[in-house]
């Protein structure tokens, strides 16, 4: 057990903040509303600003507050027998105080623990990075009392306010350059090998010690091929032969490693059978493109499938679960939703022009519509036109103009 003094010393210490001057207000913020006898459960990818969000939180809601990383080496060991103790501490030094407690998955029955704080009438948010692990502990044990919002790295957007430019394709190669780690951002060139170094960091602390693996070399060879092959469909059988990994199983759990630790994100392929859905391999995605770009070593640059990323991730972000559409040797669209049916390219040329089309005119006709037609965009670097094919109008647009 801890130290009721240690204790007292964690949660009377500030919370650790940047400069205003580097600071960009969240877009997510505006949507963080929750009824007072609920916790709010941020979760992301490390490294993405979950803490600075609890900060931004934390003013415009007002009144005192008190922070605790549980990754605070100090917290080391901290579990249900100190519960007691945490809520005696926090009722004598900082009543009524709102709870912000990051990285909760550090620490073994969490969910207890923000159950009586909710009790006692506080308010309370926490933040997590392992999405299977949160999600099972949260049905367990907060059912009907949370309410969960994901947390990616900066948008375009937001990029845009921190960088102090404006939007246009300039900026737009810079950001799928750069990406939006704020972290990274800060080094200027020293930003790829930082994100070179928060994969490992995420792949050790988040996976390999957390499911005790004596072996990672499989895991990570898989995720820089997914990296490198983001917007590819991929089915488990292609990945265990061709990364020599031992079983179709043991490929199907590291996938679903790293999606918890919020390194990849999956777009099924539409089909309006359950069954088909399932079976048919998915796409793997960044979680933010910069990350993708320090950790793949592909010597080109590979505009499109990294213009691809941004645009999954601004669904993403928008509440959209897309999926991806294709008849193989025939035609693919890159994203549908019941609203729009969305293909990207770097260029739309006359060389690519029927391919694209063609897969959007065919998801255009697939069920699932919302009202009487899905919208069709082409979005591209530095395009912008409306075409006319087979009675149907396609928007193209210029990504900058589109993203969030």
């Amino acid at each position: 057990m801890l130290l009721r003094e240690t204790l007292v010393q964690v949660l009377a210490a500030p919370a650790v903040t940047r400069p205003p001057q580097v600071e960009v207000p969240r877009a997510v913020l505006d949507s963080l509303r929750r009824p007072a006898d609920h916790a709010l459960v941020l979760t992301g990818v490390r490294r993405c600003g979950k803490s600075t969000l609890q900060q931004q939180l934390r003013r415009r809601e007002g009144g005192p507050a008190v922070f605790g990383n549980l990754e605070d080496t100090r917290l080391y060991g901290l579990g249900p027998d100190d519960f007691p103790s945490l809520l005696s501490v926090l009722d004598e030094h900082h009543p009524g105080a709102a709870v912000f407690l990051d990285e909760v998955q550090e620490v073994p029955e969490w969910p207890r623990l923000v159950r009586a704080l909710l009790e006692a009438g506080r308010r309370v948010c926490v933040t997590g990075s392992n999405a299977s692990l949160l999600g099972r502990e949260l049905g367990a044990k907060l059912t009907g009392r949370h309410i969960s919002a994901e947390v990616y790295p900066f948008s375009y957007g937001e990029y845009l306010e921190f960088r102090g430019r404006e939007r246009g394709p300039a900026t737009l190669a810079s950001y799928l350059e750069e990406g939006g780690f704020p972290g990274a951002l800060r080094e200027g060139e020293a930003g790829p090998a930082l994100l070179r170094e928060l994969l490992r960091d995420v792949v050790q602390r988040d996976i390999v010690s957390r499911y005790a693996l004596r072996d990672t070399r499989h895991l990570m060879n898989l995720v820089l091929h997914l990296l490198a092959h983001t917007g590819q469909p991929l089915s488990l059988q292609a990945l265990a032969k061709g990364l020599a990994i031992p079983s179709v199983a043991q490929a199907a759990r590291y996938v679903e490693y790293l999606q918890d630790a919020w390194l990849l994100l999956a777009v099924p392929k539409f089909s309006a059978s359950f069954k088909r859905r399932v079976v048919s391999p998915p796409k793997y995605y960044a979680i933010d493109p910069g990350f993708r770009a320090a950790n793949t070593p592909n010597p080109t640059p590979d505009v499109g499938r990294r213009l691809e990323n941004a645009v999954l991730l601004a669904l993403r972000r928008q509440g959209a679960a897309p999926a991806y559409a294709a008849e193989p040797h025939d035609w693919e669209c890159d994203f549908v939703t019941p609203e729009t049916a969305i293909q990207v390219c770097a260029e739309l040329t006359p060389q690519n022009r029927e391919r694209e089309l063609r897969g959007l005119l065919a998801a255009a006709e697939l069920p699932g519509a919302r009202g009487r037609k899905r919208e069709l965009l082409l979005l591209t670097l530095n395009q912008r036109d409306a075409l006319k094919e087979e009675g149907r109008s396609i928007r193209v647009q210029p990504a900058s103009d589109w993203l969030d």
